[in-house]
């Protein structure tokens, strides 16, 4: 029965309620949710990622003014439910909200402008996932908007009808799914998004039930409780089981993001991919981690990178009473024999940079300039290396790499730091202040300390016409880099290169590095270390030969 005090339209402030009531309800529900959580792996999380992305958007709400308006009040909430989405079911469920709101935030917030959005909503829900399945969130949200396009009346009877029709279709889930019916429970996604829509009809309405409804896993026939059991999500066999949950935001365009997906779904299951605008969602489930944040980083700029082991293959994990998952470890975790101790692990570019870094005691990886090295040689370096290790990326374009595969060894029980050295002559300077002997958080402290007091600079010869900090470049122009920014642009090297070590150095400077590259490297090093020693006698400078390509030398101040 719908109460008198009934909403007309759907304004900022039902956007605010609904998104509160809706982070009230799955917080509530969230241990009953996560009981239903078979598929599409049977982790028990589905209700604590709904919560915690719903959460997401409350904070993202709260942030907003007042009188914000609802266009802008719907979009926050798209976007802090993309920003914030958990799980396969989570990053669903952020995008039919996004469908929502590119419909209602252009509208009055009527039953027809509802109607067009819960369409929309299921029609990018579905479109976000690469091979979708029947008896999921997705047929619970294809029900929902289907009885709100029958329904003849007024905003209340709409968002009611959809609410019913939602629950109907969630009930009927075990019907269209095996691995729900062999469990005796209906889909935990599909249970969250019927809360959702429940919620929505509950603040139109003004009628809000005592209490939320989730159906409980029902009994085998020999009363035991139902064992969960792992089903390929896609329907098919075509992927082996991952042990991985990935996921990450990407800044990418639409093109760089059709190519990730196909990529992605050769290689992993579970695939769903939200957003739009240039900020995507990436969700995935395989074997091979390291494999997705790359094809992450072909594809633009991952961040905020979650790695979530699942399991070895074959493995059940179930919801524990107090519903934490339970499970077998990752494969690779630690392994008898693996060197025990401190290591640092360090990315060099260059064989005599590589030399410098292993006559340091430093395992080493190698990458070729301009490049990255795969997620995977780190991540063995590391095992490599120790149980307390230090790594240094020395390149700003290698900082994602290193940062996913530190949080897989992390997974595999090894204490892993990484120091953010932007630079090979800062990753020098850390580890010539690394001591195996003191705490490792003493250690990486001092690591970071001296990375980040150490200025760096380098010499280039530009390839192609392109605007820098420093004006417009052209073909044959030599470029000076300040810290990672180009400072000047001159025509000869052994000039440009001493510009660069004057504009570096500073009165309390205490000893400059230069490491020359390959072609013309030694003489600039010599012409800068000469014209240090007339210039600067009161500081110490130190020549590496690092032969690599690119860059003809290389400027560290300390």
């Amino acid at each position: 029965m719908i109460a008198a005090q009934v909403i007309e339209e759907i304004d900022d402030v039902v956007v605010r309620r609904w998104c509160l009531r809706c982070a009230e309800v799955l917080g509530e529900a969230r241990t009953e949710i996560d009981a239903l959580n078979v598929f599409p792996i049977p982790d028990g999380d589905t209700g604590t990622n709904l919560h915690l992305t719903l959460l997401s958007a409350v904070e993202a709400l709260e942030a907003l003014p007042r009188d914000a308006g609802p266009e802008r009040t719907w979009q926050t909430l798209a976007r802090g439910m993309l920003l914030g989405a958990r799980g396969n079911s989570g990053v669903i469920v952020s995008q039919a909200i996004r469908g929502l709101a590119e419909v209602l935030r252009q509208g009055r917030g009527r039953a027809e402008d509802l109607a067009r959005g819960l369409s929309r909503a299921a029609e990018l829900a579905r479109h976000a996932v690469v091979r979708p399945v029947e008896g999921t969130v997705l047929t619970v949200l294809d029900a929902a908007a289907a009885a709100a396009r029958r329904t003849r009346g007024g905003l209340a009877e709409v968002a009611t009808r959809a609410a019913e029709a939602a629950r109907a279709a969630l009930e009927r889930t075990p019907e269209q799914l095996e691995v729900l019916a062999r469990n005796g429970v209906v889909d935990a996604g599909g249970a969250g998004l019927t809360l959702i829509l429940e919620s929505l009809a509950a603040v139109i309405t003004g009628t809000y039930p005592r209490r939320h409804r989730v159906p409980a896993p029902r009994t085998a026939p020999d009363g035991a409780a139902p064992a969960a059991v792992r089903a390929h999500p896609d329907g098919d066999h075509r992927h082996p089981r991952g042990e991985y949950e990935v996921m990450y935001l990407l800044d990418a365009d639409d093109a760089a993001v059709a190519r990730l997906r196909a990529e992605l779904d050769r290689i992993g299951h579970s695939l769903v991919i939200t957003g739009g605008d240039g900020l995507w969602n990436v969700h995935v489930h395989l074997a091979d981690a390291g494999a997705a944040i790359e094809a992450g980083i072909a594809a633009g700029r991952p961040h905020r990178i979650r790695v979530t082991c699942l399991g070895a293959p074959g493995a059940d994990r179930a919801a524990a009473p107090d519903g934490a998952a339970t499970g077998t470890a990752c494969p690779g975790g630690a392994a008898e024999g693996r060197p025990r101790g401190r290591g640092v692990v360090a990315v060099a570019a260059g064989a005599g940079i590589a030399r410098l870094f292993e006559r340091a005691g430093a395992v080493v990886v190698r990458r070729e300039p301009g490049a990255s090295p795969p997620l995977s040689a780190v991540l063995d370096a590391i095992r490599r290396a120790g149980t307390e290790v230090a790594v240094l990326p020395n390149d700003g374009g290698v900082a994602a790499v290193a940062a996913a595969a530190a949080r897989l060894a992390r997974e595999e029980g090894l204490t892993v730091s990484v120091i953010p050295s932007r630079a090979t002559v800062q990753g020098v300077a850390a580890l010539a202040v690394h001591d195996p002997l003191r705490r490792f958080d003493d250690d990486v402290v001092a690591m970071t300390e001296a990375a980040g007091h150490t200025r760096h600079g380098h010499v280039w010869v530009a390839n192609r016409e392109a605007v820098t900090s420093a004006g417009v470049c052209r073909p044959g122009d030599v470029l000076g880099v300040v810290d990672g920014d180009v400072a000047l642009i001159g025509s000869d090297l052994t000039a440009t290169a001493i510009a660069v070590a004057d504009r570096l150095l500073s009165v309390s400077s205490e000893l400059v590095t230069l490491i020359s590259g390959a072609g013309p490297g030694e003489r600039l090093a010599a012409a800068v270390r000469d014209h240090l020693a007339a210039t600067r006698p009161d500081v110490e400078v130190t020549v590496y030969h690092g032969g690599q390509g690119g860059y003809p030398l290389l400027i560290g101040v300390e």
